[in-house]
């Protein structure tokens, strides 16, 4: 039997079994549950760096208000429909899409778009957007963890 790489296993769990959260107050419910977690969270913007240690306590809570604020923004609807969990009950990972760069949403472009922003409980593994990063989105990035 083959021992599956760490890389294997992130890129699985990544294109693995996700719950859309498609109303704003399950958004808020779900920050909540990550900030209760009293756990540190990986915080990484596809394209950047990858995170080189987890954030917790107050440097958590800033970060989601933050992405929070860019995503009510950005994403003016009265739905959410652009973060995922892997379970919103419990979550371990959860993708957040760029609402400036949504692509076709049933994948029929065969165009794969990654998530702009992941959160995880285990350290991410590097994820490829071959599209160039806009300009905002490292300014904002850098302005939060710079």
């Amino acid at each position: 039997m083959t021992e599956v790489s760490n890389e294997n296993r992130f890129a699985r769990r990544l294109d693995g079994r996700f719950e859309g959260i498609l109303r704003w107050q399950d958004l808020d419910a779900l920050w909540a549950r990550i900030r209760d977690s009293d756990r540190p969270w990986y915080f990484y913007q596809v394209g950047s760096a990858l995170p080189d240690q987890a954030i917790e306590g107050n440097s958590l809570n800033e970060a989601l208000a933050e992405l929070d604020a860019l995503l009510h923004q950005d994403h003016d609807h009265d739905y959410c429909g652009i973060v995922y969990a892997d379970d919103p009950a419990r979550p371990t990972l959860v993708k957040v899409y760029d609402p400036n760069n949504l692509g076709s949403s049933c994948g029929s472009s065969g165009q794969r778009i990654p998530p702009r922003w992941i959160l995880s409980l285990e350290a991410p593994e590097e994820v490829v957007d071959e599209a160039p990063m806009p300009g905002n989105r490292r300014r904002w990035w850098q302005k939060l963890f710079g």
